[in-house]
This record gives C-alpha cells, structure tokens and sequence, in this order.
C-alpha cells in the first residue's frame, strides 16, 4: 500500500529541487530574463531564441510555488518573469505576445499561436493570484479578449491555431515541427480551457464560464473517442478527426484537467461526466505503460507501431492522472500506478547528478541523444505542476 503522507513528502522535495536548479542555472544576468537553453551538462547557450511558453510556464511554476508555499524566492523569480515578458515579448502595435525573442529580447518570430497566449493568460492569472496586482489581471483580460476576438470560432466552437503577426491567416500552422498542419489541434483546446479555468478562478465572469463549457461540449463531442477511450489530437475545421495517432501522455493529462475545469465552473452534469472521463481515459493510458511502469510516449494504429520514448511530461501527467482516478474512484490501483510512475521518474527521468529531469529515456532507459534540461519546450510545468497537484490532493 502506498504511504500517502511520505508521497507527499517526497513531492514536496522534488518541488524545492526542480525549481533550485532553474533559479541557479537558468537566469540570464548579462541580457535579462531566463536563459534560452541550458543543456544536459548545464552548460547553457547564450545564442538560443527565447521562447513564449518558457517564460510563461516559469511565470506559471515560480508563481504556483510561492501560491503553495509561500517561500520569498519563488515571488522573486516570478517577479523576473512577469517583468521581462511584459517589458519584450508584449506585441505593442498588433497586441497579443510574440512567438519567440532572440537572445537580446528582440523579436525572432512573431507568429501569434493561440496555445502561446493560453499559457501567457494561465500564468498571468496565477501570477495575479499570487500578487494581487490589478495591471496583472488586466493583461489576463487583454489576452482573453484577444483569444476570443481572433481565435474562437463561434459556428463549430473551439480554437483556430495560428494566425501572422498582425493576425491575417498563416498557411503553416504547426505548434511544433512534429505537429500535423491542421486547423484545430486537441493540444491548443486542452490548453485554452486550463487557462481559462484559472482565470475564471480569479474572474468568475459568465463569458469565461461559457467558454469553458463550450471547450467540455467540444472534448465530450468531438475529441474523446467514445470507444477506445483516447482523445484525438488533429481536425479540420469541421471537427473531422485528421490523425489516427494515440498519445498516451495527453490521454491522462485530459483525464484530470477536464474534471478541473469542470468543478471550477460548478456545473454538476459536467462534473460528473468528467468524473467518468478520468476513469475511461485513465484506463485508455494505461495501455500504454511499459512493464518498468514507464509511460511509452506515442502509438500509430494504423501502423501498429509505438514510438519507443518515454519522455518526462507524460510521466508527469501519469502521476496525477492516476492519483485523481484513484481519488474519483477509490481504486488502490490508480494511486499504485501514480506512485509507480514517480518510482520510474526517480530511478531514470531525474538527473541524480546535475540535478532537474532528463528531457525523455530511450527505450533502454538511457538519457534521449541531443535534448536539453531547459529549452524552447523543455519547462518547470509539466514536473512542477505534478508536484504541486499531489501535494494539494493528498493535504
């Protein structure tokens, strides 16, 4: 049986060691903000492009820590991020945020990516929980109507990708180069409704309750595959689903966010079905778990072929996902399987010597060749937010 009060003791250890490393290793001190990339060796790179949803995600995480724990140095840092992304990464002439900056703060690509301003608005709000400062929850306002105003699309629900700069369509509206080029992707959905959510926490306006709402019917309609119990990832505008791919990691990320987005809004059809959701989807990932426990990170059907990589986030996911069916179900099976994950994280995800977590494992659990322990993609969300979940479930 798992000891749940040592669990969330050795969560709140690993939460202090994360985000040490990012607060040693990864401000920048000659050029301002966070460092671009910081490799395996912690060795950074000085010449990378600063990227959008690093500095918002560690605007979230430094944010959400001092929220829990109320530790001084953790405000400090989200006081840093806060400053730089509203200082450069702010699109003053087309509004919204920039893409990506160079190593000096000027704009490297200011493509407008609807899943970038989610997560500005996600750590807005929770920077704004955190201070109290109105200007904060205004910038948090700023970006809603922006998403509203330029990505939602009011005839089939949901949002659009990526739109240029000055917001004309864009024919490449890839999150990511592994990414299909399609109109709606789960991943941005999944996104917009976690950063209402906690907005809505701090501003419980009708409109951003309907919007979540609206996201729920999207997911329950469109996305959650009703017989296997996976959600899809790529669609037309229609909603028609555009790839047969399974990923184990956003199928238990979807099972506990949408019960939180859920609750937030208190609407008790949609907390129950979501209740249901953790579950389904819940089992739906576990297909994916290796025998050491680890999460495999994709499946193509069609193929019937696994790629062989367990990357960090997925493990992440699977920790909390688990725990909140163990929580909805009171299955002791969930809560092994959510300490399990944290047992593989431990034993080949976390860099014992140089401290944070490896981006991913092959599959002999070796480090994967050429990734970074902070970069354009690699952030404190993912294994901060475990931490910081588990922590809070099992207080």
């Amino acid at each position: 049986m798992v000891n749940t009060s040592q669990y969330k003791q050795e969560m709140e250890q690993e939460l202090d060691s994360i985000l040490a490393y990012w607060m040693q290793y990864t401000v920048d001190h000659e050029r301002g903000g966070f460092l671009g990339k910081v490799n395996n060796d912690n060795v950074p790179d000085p010449s990378a492009e600063k990227g959008l949803v690093l500095n918002a995600r560690i605007l979230w995480a430094f944010s959400a820590a001092y929220n829990l724990t109320g530790t001084p140095d953790y405000l400090t840092i989200a006081d840093r991020a806060y400053a730089y992304i509203t200082t450069y990464f702010l699109d003053p002439e087309f509004g919204g945020v920039y893409w990506s900056l160079d190593p000096d703060g000027k704009v490297a690509n200011g493509r407008k990516q609807i899943y970038g301003r989610a997560f500005c608005l996600y750590a807005f709000s929770e920077y704004y929980q955190a201070t109290e400062i109105h200007e904060v929850l205004e910038h948090a306002v700023r970006l809603f109507n922006l998403i509203e105003q330029k990505g939602f699309d009011p005839e089939r629900l949901g949002y659009f990708e990526a739109f240029n700069r000055d917001w004309s369509p864009m024919e490449d509206l890839r999150l990511s180069a592994k990414d299909a080029n399609h109109p709606k992707a789960m991943n941005t959905q999944l996104h917009v409704i976690e950063a209402y959510t906690n907005l809505y926490r701090v501003l419980p306006e009708p409109l951003v309750k309907e919007r979540i709402e609206d996201l729920l019917e999207v997911f329950d309609r469109y996305i959650i595959d009703k017989s296997g119990g996976h959600v899809g990832l790529f669609f037309d505008e229609n909603w028609q689903p555009r790839s047969p791919l399974v990923s184990y990691g956003y199928d238990i990320e979807v099972a506990w966010l949408l019960q939180a987005a859920a609750e937030a809004t208190g609407g008790e059809n949609w907390v129950e079905k979501a209740k249901q959701w953790a579950i389904s989807i819940a089992d739906a990932a576990g297909e994916g778990l290796d025998d050491d426990d680890g999460l495999w990170y994709e499946y193509d059907p069609e193929a019937d072929h696994i790629v062989k990589e367990k990357h960090s986030w997925p493990q992440a996911e699977a920790m909390v996902g688990f725990l909140n069916a163990w929580q909805v179900s009171g299955r002791d099976k969930y809560l092994k399987a959510s300490y399990a994950s944290w047992e593989f994280i431990r034993q080949y995800i976390r860099d014992n010597q140089n401290g944070e977590w490896f981006r991913g494992v092959d599959e002999n659990n070796a480090p994967m060749a050429g990734q970074d322990k902070a970069g354009f993609w690699k952030c404190p969300y993912h294994n901060t937010r475990a931490c910081i979940e588990i922590i809070r479930r099992l207080t």
